[in-house]
Formats: C-alpha cells, sequence, structure tokens
C-alpha cells in the first residue's frame, strides 16, 4: 500500500488516498511499451525495385563490341536513378498481446509511478475555457516547467472546458482515465489527477 497526498486547488493537502501497488514481472510492461510504440509505426517505407522505376525499357547499347560491360536496362540497381535491392516495403509492424497481459502491465506501471501523482479533490475551478487558470493551478502546485500528464474523467461536467484549457500548454498532455497507456505514465515527469478517477483507475487495474 502506498499514500497518497490529495490536495486542493492552492496545493494544501487535505486528505490522504491509499493506493494498493502491486508487483511483477517488468518484462511484461516493457512488452506493453514496446508493443505501443510497435503498433503507432505507420509501416508505409517504400523503395522501388528496378521492375517498379519508370524508364530502361530499352538496352543501353549493343552486347558485344563496345568494349564496356554488359548492360541490360539503365534502371540496374547499379545505375545512378536504378532500382534498390531489398529496400523496405510497406508493413505492418504492428504486436498482438493479451488482454490480461496488457492490464497486467498497466497495473504494474501505476503502481512504478505513484511517487509522482498528484491527486487533487476536484477540478471545479473550470467553469470556462481558460489557459490561463490551468497554468495558475500548475504554477500554484509547483510544476511551472514540467512534462504534466492530466488524466480527465471526461464524464464530468466540464470536461472539455478542462481539455481545451490545456490542450494548449506546450509541456501537457490530456488524457482519458479510460485510456491509460505505458508509454505517457513512464514518460511524463508530473501525474495529475482527481481522487475519484484515482480510484476508478485503481478498481480497475490494481484490484
Amino acid at each position: 500500500m502506498v499514500s497518497v497526498n490529495v490536495l486542493d486547488n492552492k496545493g494544501k493537502v487535505v486528505s490522504n488516498l491509499e493506493l494498493k501497488t502491486i508487483d511483477g514481472d517488468m518484462g511484461v510492461m516493457h512488452q506493453a511499451l514496446k508493443r505501443q510504440l510497435n503498433n503507432a509505426r505507420s509501416g508505409s517505407a517504400n523503395s522501388k525495385t528496378r521492375a517498379e522505376v519508370r524508364g530502361g525499357g530499352r538496352k543501353p547499347w549493343r552486347q558485344k563490341g563496345t568494349g564496356r560491360a554488359r548492360a541490360g536496362s539503365i534502371r540496374s540497381p547499379l545505375w545512378a536513378g536504378g532500382g534498390v535491392i531489398f529496400g523496405p516495403k510497406p508493413r505492418d509492424y504492428s504486436v498482438k498481446m493479451n488482454k490480461k497481459a496488457r492490464q497486467h502491465a498497466l497495473g504494474l506501471a501505476v503502481s512504478a509511478v505513484t511517487d509522482k501523482m498528484t491527486l487533487l479533490t476536484n477540478l471545479d475551478l473550470f467553469t470556462d475555457y481558460s489557459t490561463k487558470t490551468m497554468v495558475g493551478l500548475f504554477n500554484q502546485l509547483g510544476f511551472t516547467d514540467k512534462k504534466v500528464l492530466l488524466i480527465l474523467d471526461y464524464s464530468l461536467p466540464n470536461a472539455h472546458f478542462i481539455l481545451r484549457s490545456a490542450r494548449n500548454i506546450e509541456l501537457c498532455k490530456v488524457i482519458s482515465s479510460n485510456n491509460l497507456n505505458v508509454k505517457d505514465l513512464l514518460h511524463f515527469e508530473v501525474i495529475i489527477t482527481t481522487r475519484d478517477a484515482m480510484e476508478s483507475i485503481s478498481e480497475r487495474y490494481l484490484a
């Protein structure tokens, strides 16, 4: 169990939340991270073979008598402008991973980053779109110039205000509490969410 402070919007500790953590093979988390990075690849790299390069249908010179090496096409891979031997072709880099293994990996990731979590009682101060208010909140919490991951419960009535208030901040990223991923949890220096959202995450991944 780990105790995480719950703060108000001014950075004052108002309560604590006891979080259950899980142990396990970190290789599962590494596998989940590799899967996420691989699945993000477009796989659109493409090069043309000698059959696909335009031109080269005519033999450049006759077979014998010129003193030069034999040549059948100016699009040979040996020629400038020719085809590419064993070059990249569009392919699918995606990797499969069982659902239970993915959930276990997320549980391990959440357990590993409890030390950089900041829980807020609520985000009720956002009643309109305001980047200034969001920056002020980060400064109040002492997270100026930090890479901040904001985990948001999209079912909140003011979720669209919070989302639009944060999306213009360079070092901040907002994700849904239903779309947690290993990469973001490990990458960001600070993770901010509400007590209610963290409790639902705990029930889902740390039970």
